[in-house]
């Protein structure tokens, strides 16, 4: 046999392989833009789908994106429907006891956005008697408004925007969700709220998978290390985040990957 057709057959068995290969499922919401979004052209795009996108290469599988509300995210995980999540979660206590996460990739905080004329500079100014916050349903705001917020009352809705318009409509004092979403939020409705972009509490962002699947825990933190150290994370904040960056840096507020 010449070795041109050895060649030949090695990469028909490499092609037939991939071919054969389970899909990586990996679940997230898309609704979080820059992190998790649908494009123009109807595909699933964003930070988050760059990053499946180079995890299941470097696990040698083709990719499957299974675009779930993020409140069903871990019950989708837990029943096998999708083998890890990747969207924007915060790895907290609570959630640690029903999925495993991943080693940390992104550390953030979470912030308010108020209204344009709202006078409050931090958490006091805002938790006043007489006042709404509003939060979104399964996040980690919610949670910290459940646990911190003393004086005003706390309103829980299911999606972002409903919670922006609330405080753009001045009907809230607050919407507490992460530093990302905030600022987003205050650049699209910079005549009716600003951000108060320093953290009430930093967290971090991990993959979550199933606490039993140790083998493909592992591969995925030693993707996370090596995505690092080839500068993965800081192309991903250049082409998405720039201009977050900058302004970060601008108030001394620590940024992001």
């Amino acid at each position: 046999m010449s070795q041109m057709l050895r060649d030949i057959l090695f990469l028909l068995t490499l092609t037939s392989a991939a071919m054969c290969a389970e899909p990586l499922r990996v679940g997230m919401d898309l609704s979080y833009p820059p992190f998790e979004t649908i494009g123009a052209d109807a595909k699933p795009g964003g930070i988050s789908v760059d990053l499946a996108e180079a995890l299941a290469k470097e696990l040698g599988q083709p990719l499957k994106i299974e675009n779930i509300p993020f409140t069903g995210l871990i019950p989708s995980l837990q029943t096998g429907k999708i083998d890890l999540i990747i969207s924007s979660m915060t790895a907290t206590p609570e959630r640690a006891k029903a999925v495993a996460f991943s080693d940390p990739y992104l550390t953030t905080g979470l912030a308010a956005l108020v209204p344009k004329n709202s006078t409050a500079q931090d958490l006091a100014g805002f938790d006043q008697s007489g006042n709404t916050v509003v939060v979104r349903q399964g996040t980690t705001g919610e949670v910290f408004a459940r646990r911190n917020i003393r004086h005003a009352k706390v309103l829980t809705l299911e999606k972002e925007n409903t919670c922006v318009l609330e405080v753009a409509q001045g009907k809230a004092a607050a919407f507490i969700y992460d530093q990302m979403s905030v600022f987003q939020n205050a650049k699209r409705n910079p005549s009716t709220t600003r951000p108060l972009l320093a953290p009430l509490q930093q967290e971090s962002w991990a993959i979550a998978l199933r606490t039993d699947d140790t083998e493909r825990r592992i591969k995925v933190n030693a993707f996370l290390r090596k995505f690092r150290e080839e500068g993965g994370f800081d192309a991903l904040a250049e082409r998405y985040l720039a201009e977050e960056k900058a302004v970060f840096a601008e108030q001394g507020i620590p940024f992001f990957f």
